[in-house]
């Protein structure tokens, strides 16, 4: 029997984190919330999720690329090594409610996908399943 993956939302709105919770939950999957960035490092300690899915603003306008950023060093030493294959889906309206336009990036933002709120659910859960099968794969 396959473990259920286990899929850490980091976001700031309940509203939107449950939404995302509901889309997730009609899958085989496992959803843990944080509802801020330092939060969110914590359980990826505890949790050891599958997936992240992270929003930007939050704490501060750039709290996302912060949280990111931490959990990708490419440090052997930092207290996130263990993680940084855990890909990361960065939810966000930066884009809406600022002039910055980004996109993953190794240096800047180093995440697997980057999607626009609001997100619609097929494509929200298409994206979800191709991060977890390309992880699946990279550990094969």
């Amino acid at each position: 029997m396959s473990k259920v993956p286990t899929i850490l939302i980091i976001e700031d709105d309940p509203d939107f984190c449950r939404v995302l919770t509901t889309f997730l939950e009609t899958e085989p999957y496992r959803v843990v919330t944080a509802a801020s960035g330092e939060e969110g490092l914590r359980k990826v300690r505890q949790e050891n999720p599958d997936l992240i899915i992270l929003d930007v603003m939050m704490e501060k306008i750039i709290t996302g690329f912060e949280v990111a950023h931490r959990l990708k060093s490419k440090d052997p030493r930092s207290e996130y090594a263990a993680y940084a294959q855990v890909p990361i889906l960065v939810l966000t309206a930066l884009h809406e409610k600022t002039f910055f336009r980004f996109e993953p990036d190794e240096e800047y933002l180093p995440v697997e996908e980057f999607m626009e709120k609001p997100v619609k659910r097929e494509e929200f859960l298409r994206r979800v399943e191709r991060l977890l099968r390309q992880r699946t794969t990279a550990a094969a």
